[in-house]
C-alpha cells in the first residue's frame, strides 16, 4: 500500500473546491483535478467542452469502465506526484473514495458546501466553458452530479467547510482543516 496522504475534496459545482486547491497549492501540496480526466476524454472524443458534453462523458465513462473509473485514472498521477501529501479536487462518489482507500494508506475527505443560490452566482460569474448559463442547466448539472453519488460523499466527509462568506473567511477555514489533516505528516 502506498504511503501517500490523499486529501479528497468534494462539493457541488461552485461550492468552492478551487479555493481549497489554491490554499493547498500555497501550502506546497500538488493538486490533481479529477475533472481534467473528463475534459481530456471529452476532447479526445472530439466534443466541445460544454456542460452537456462533459456531463454525458462523465456518465458514459462510468458506464463503460465502472463507477470508480475517474479515480483509477488518477492513481498513477497521485503516485508520481511530488511530496507525500496530494490533494484531489472533485471527488464525486464513495466508489472513488473507496478506490483511493484501496491504494493509499491515509485518505481524508473534505467537503465544501454552499447554497444553490450562492453556487449559481459564482458559476455564472466564473464563465468557464462548462459552467451553466441559466438556472435550468445549473439544476440539470446538479442532478447529474448527485446521480453519481456526490451527495453521499459530501454527507460522509471527514470535514465539512461551509463556504457562504468571503473568500478570506473560506481560506481561513480551509487552512485550519488542512493543518489538522497534515499535522502528523
Amino acid at each position: 500500500m502506498n504511503t501517500k496522504i490523499v486529501i479528497g475534496v468534494a462539493g457541488m459545482p461552485g461550492a468552492g473546491k478551487s479555493v481549497v486547491t489554491k490554499v493547498a497549492e500555497r501550502m506546497g501540496y500538488p493538486v490533481i483535478t479529477m475533472g481534467d480526466v473528463i475534459r481530456e476524454e471529452t476532447k479526445k472524443r472530439g466534443l466541445n467542452l460544454t456542460p452537456e458534453n462533459m456531463g454525458a462523458i462523465m456518465l458514459k465513462l462510468r458506464e463503460e469502465e465502472g463507477l470508480a473509473v475517474i479515480a483509477k485514472r488518477c492513481i498513477a498521477k497521485i503516485e508520481s506526484a511530488e511530496g507525500r501529501t496530494v490533494v484531489i479536487d472533485g471527488l464525486r462518489s464513495l466508489d472513488e473514495l473507496g478506490e483511493f482507500k484501496r491504494h493509499f494508506e491515509k485518505v481524508v475527505l473534505i467537503a465544501v458546501y454552499a447554497s444553490s443560490e450562492t453556487r449559481f452566482r459564482r458559476l455564472f460569474r466564473r464563465q468557464r466553458s462548462d459552467d451553466p448559463q441559466h438556472w435550468a442547466s445549473f439544476n440539470e448539472r446538479d442532478m447529474r452530479e448527485l446521480s453519481v453519488g456526490l451527495g453521499k460523499a459530501i454527507a460522509l466527509a471527514d470535514y465539512l467547510i461551509i463556504n457562504e462568506g468571503t473568500r478570506i473567511e473560506a481560506e481561513r477555514k480551509i487552512l485550519d482543516v488542512l493543518r489538522k489533516v497534515t499535522e502528523n505528516e
